[in-house]
């Protein structure tokens, strides 16, 4: 991978980026994503946000080699700090991490969103944690997408502002992903099924306990939900 040739994943992320759009990626490594998009004339500007010296470092070098000075910023920064209000970013991009941190992210800064229209976001597991906190904050999910890669499957959630409640199911599964189920879905989730009925076959031979008996309810619920999904609309796919 590099600034002219993304990855899939990253190619899903940035097809979600408005054109001339002002984008802060957070966790941005080596700056490939906003360095791609200022390339091909995408977006008027982007800043590229690390926490950690060696990543912030390779984004600064892949800036430089570019040609981007004063096209791209990198910025040493914790999270949403890299954001400035002058800046006047108005999408912010997080991939690469888990569903609770990229929460976590946009929770302890979340005074920095307040001139943002939109959040690309791309976790690597828990996206729950994600949809959660949208529908606590004020975001509503206006896109989602899953994706394979190199045997790993990602899921990509585009929010905007507006005010939205998602059941259990769709906290778990994803509103929109849920309601069009495609092959990877599937794949995912069927695959988690498998794993969970084998979790259950080994609680059963276990000795009898109040602690025992309260793990596999939680796994029986936990497997029935994923079931109740893909079962759901079954009919009409026939």
């Amino acid at each position: 991978m590099n600034v002219n040739k993304l990855s899939m994943r990253l190619q899903a992320v940035a097809s979600y980026i408005g054109r001339d759009a002002v984008l802060a990626d957070i966790g941005s490594d080596h700056a490939y994503l906003p360095a791609h998009l200022a390339l091909d004339g995408r977006i008027r500007k982007g800043i590229a946000g690390e926490v950690a010296r060696g990543p912030y470092e390779s984004a600064m070098a892949t800036i430089r080699d570019a040609g981007l000075d004063g096209k791209v910023e990198a910025r040493l920064a914790d999270g949403l700090a890299a954001i400035r209000e002058e800046d006047g970013v108005d999408t912010v991009a997080i991939a690469g991490m888990g569903g609770p941190l990229i929460a976590s992210i946009l929770e302890d800064g979340k005074d920095r969103l307040k001139n943002v229209s939109r959040l690309v976001l791309q976790p690597n597991i828990h996206a729950l944690a994600i949809r959660s906190w949208a529908a606590k904050n004020g975001w509503h999910i206006v896109e989602e997408e899953i994706l394979e890669e190199d045997r790993k499957i990602y899921e990509i959630l585009v929010l905007e502002r507006g005010s939205a409640s998602y059941d259990d199911l769709e906290l778990r599964f994803g509103p929109i992903l849920s309601e069009r189920k495609p092959e990877t879905f599937r794949k995912k989730w069927e695959h988690e099924a498998a794993s969970l009925q084998k979790i259950l076959d080994r609680i059963k031979e276990a000795s009898p306990s109040s602690e025992r008996d309260a793990k596999e309810e939680e796994l029986r619920r936990s497997l029935g939900q994923i079931l109740e999904v893909l079962e759901n609309g079954e009919d009409n796919r026939q």
